[in-house]
């Protein structure tokens, strides 16, 4: 355990910047070293005459470097170039490979292997290239030895804006980049580099490439990169069982409007794949879509519940209580200014046309969005966390969307790092009676630092005790840790979202962003209670991962879900009514549990089926406020098609999601019965929402039958 400290100690130690002289020592050094493995070695194989191929260059090459009258000047430039071409010429002749860069860099990505730092002063960067290890070619060492002389040439450097590198320490430059790659050399000659991921507006050619100094990894190696599984992980939750009224009459759970897992489910859909079970969240896709739920008249109780008693479309011996909540709307004139801060994962994962472009696509969506007064800060972390844009008025859109398109991915993902450095800037911007929200864009896990789900969330924890709310927004495939998505965004009073196209960022950032980012009530909680003369058994349809105990509805200290201005929330239960044959729990032998005490059957509540009751505070406010509806007869309708359109939609968006997550209850209801419900319940479908979602279930039957 000692040893383990100590290491992660020595892991967060930046190392010092290597200097000129000793870059030159030990470029000497392994040209020595090279020379007496050359001299020893045996003949190589089909050559009569003992000498490798590469032999003559360094017999050479040598002597030549070992003066000091060549090191710096243009001769050796003249001799290096023509003698790495002959090598280069003479290997492609004799069909021996060319090792690719990509492969030399230790399986780093192209994209990374060839950036180049630059200046903003409009000069070319001097970069120093170290001799690479492994199985290199000499024609490639020519290359860097005749790159490190250029360089003793190149003019100084001017230091960047710095206002945009103020905050950002300069050592954290190197770690955000492949340790000896190009960039990160060229980064020790920067006065004061820029934040991790942002790179000038203008950049310049390299008169050559440095090489990264990983050795080649082994082919198996190389393969088993390529076929690694997926490690996308969700949250483990089974599907909600039916619970018997006599034993267990309370039901109680937290609000969610997150989104995220339709758009996953949509992204795996139309990949051609069917999405694993635990990455569908029933909830989350039946409150993907805008419902038209009655809305409360003002703000002073800002939820109106409506509840609907249909009959079950997969059960003709159960019934479906439909509850539909929608939060008050705030006018866009009287919208609270805002603190946002960016905070944006530049790792090298995030290099994918749907990962880091779509993500500054989106943000860029976002901030043309907000009021003049309004607020933007943004901080990076790939390794370790830079400030890239202190607290900006979006007066100053050009600069602030200049940042955002000047972010480049390079590095591992240091998260909690960047959660802090995030936190300290909208603490630095908080705006009083306004929005303060962190918005944490990601494709994946935080492997560097406090990396563990339980960690983070307390980080999160002790920051939102500041006023400060979290919004969560995933990217991209192969790498999504959902389960920690969901974590950050529940214990940091927001919401999380999984942004696969421009769409749906358009959706998420702009249709809804009254939603998204002005709260109008936090710590919601429902609780149902169902009357057990009327109601035998019931089974929440999702919200496996919002469960809370009956006692923590009235404990204020319980954290649990928040709603944005005009949110809608949606909540299903299949009920059985008392006496249908599709009880599943036998009578209590002890007990009475069949009977209702006389007092019961006397009273004004025995005609109810069941009394839903909400929690909320207000923002700002620490005691929560109780809103009441008792559900009767008055709220039942005969046939599934006598219930409002958008109750029958939202209907058939839960039947598909049960039948993604292999539910049994609807084992027997077909795809083509969801595609018929939900297109007899489409409506005026404003933004093709619910077309895509027919083409879905269309995908779905399609993916099922191979």
């Amino acid at each position: 355990m000692t040893v383990d400290k100590e290491l992660e100690k020595l892991s967060r130690v930046t190392p010092p910047a290597a200097t000129r002289e000793a870059r030159a020592r030990a470029l000497t050094a392994a040209m020595q070293a090279f020379d007496t493995a050359e001299n020893n070695a045996t003949a190589a194989q089909g050559n009569a005459k003992g000498w490798r191929q590469s032999s003559i260059i360094n017999w050479i090459w040598s002597p030549a470097m070992n003066k000091k009258f060549l090191a710096g000047s243009a001769l050796a430039t003249l001799l290096v170039i023509p003698a790495a071409g002959y090598l280069a010429i003479e290997l492609t002749r004799n069909g021996l490979p060319i090792i690719d860069q990509t492969e030399i860099a230790g399986n780093l990505p192209k994209s990374e292997a060839s950036k180049q730092p630059a200046a903003t002063t409009g000069q070319p960067v001097a970069v120093a290239p170290q001799i690479p290890a492994g199985n290199v070619s000499l024609a490639e060492q020519s290359v860097a030895v005749a790159q490190a002389l250029q360089d003793k040439e190149a003019p100084a450097l001017a230091k960047p804006d710095a206002s945009q590198t103020s905050e950002y320490d300069a050592n954290a430059a190197l770690t955000n980049k492949p340790e000896g790659s190009a960039a990160a050399l060229g980064a020790t000659k920067r006065a004061a580099p820029a934040a991790p991921g942002i790179v000038p507006q203008r950049q310049f050619a390299e008169p050559m490439a440095a090489i990264a100094p990983s050795p080649v990894p082994p082919a198996e190696g190389r393969m088993q990169m390529q076929l690694d599984p997926n490690r996308e992980r969700f949250a483990n939750a089974a599907a909600n069982p039916i619970k018997s009224v006599a034993t267990d009459p309370v039901s109680t759970f937290s609000a969610d409007v997150d989104s995220a897992s339709y758009a996953f489910v949509r992204r795996s859909l139309t990949g051609g794949a069917m999405p694993g079970p635990q990455s569908v969240r029933v909830e989350e896709m039946i409150n993907y879509f805008p419902y038209d739920w009655p809305g409360p008249d003002n703000a002073d109780q800002p939820f109106k519940a409506t509840v609907t008693v249909m009959p079950t479309p997969w059960n003709h011996d159960t019934e479906l209580m439909h509850v539909a909540i929608k939060g008050y709307d705030i006018a866009p004139a009287t919208t609270p200014h805002a603190n946002l801060v960016f905070l944006i994962d530049v790792s090298g994962s995030m290099d994918e046309p749907d990962k880091l472009p779509l993500l500054k696509s989106a943000f860029r969506l976002l901030v043309n969005r907000l009021k003049a007064d309004d607020t933007v800060s943004i901080v990076t972390y790939a390794g370790n966390a830079g400030t890239v844009l202190t607290p900006t008025r979006v007066a100053e859109k050009s600069k602030i969307l200049s940042a955002i398109d000047r972010l480049e991915p390079g590095g591992s993902t240091g998260g909690a790092e960047g959660i802090e450095a995030a936190y300290d800037l909208a603490k630095q911007g908080f705006v009083k009676d306004g929005v303060n929200r962190v918005m944490l864009a990601t494709d994946g896990d935080f492997n560097v630092g406090p990396s563990s789900d339980g960690d983070l969330k307390r980080i999160i924890e002790e920051k939102r005790k500041d006023g400060i709310f979290l919004t969560v927004l995933g990217f991209g495939r192969g790498n999504l840790n959902d389960s920690l998505m969901q974590t950050l965004a529940q214990n940091g009073n927001g919401s999380a979202a999984y942004i696969d196209t421009l769409a749906e960022a358009q959706k998420t950032l702009v249709e809804e962003a009254g939603s998204t980012l002005f709260p109008i009530a936090s710590d919601v909680k429902f609780q149902v209670e169902f009357n057990p003369e009327r109601i035998a058994e019931y089974r929440l349809i999702g919200y496996e991962t919002r469960a809370l105990n009956r006692e923590d509805f009235n404990n204020d200290r319980v954290d649990a879900g928040d709603i944005g201005s005009g949110h809608s929330v949606t909540a299903i239960y299949e009920i059985t009514p008392k006496g249908s044959p599709a009880v599943m729990n036998d009578d209590l032998r002890y007990g009475a549990a069949d009977k209702v005490p006389a007092e019961a059957s006397d009273s004004a509540h025995h005609g109810e089926l069941a009394f839903v009751k909400m929690r909320y505070k207000r923002p700002g406010e620490d005691k929560s406020a109780l809103i009441t509806t008792p559900v009767n007869d008055g709220n039942a309708v005969a046939t599934v098609d006598a219930a409002p359109q958008d109750v029958r939609f939202s209907v058939a968006v839960a039947a598909f999601g049960q039948k993604l997550s292999h539910v049994a209850a609807v084992d027997t209801y077909s795809y083509q019965a969801v595609a018929d419900l939900a297109a007899a319940s489409r409506g005026a479908d404003a933004f093709g929402y619910r077309s895509d979602f027919l083409g879905l279930v269309r995908l779905a039957d399609g993916l099922s039958q191979r």
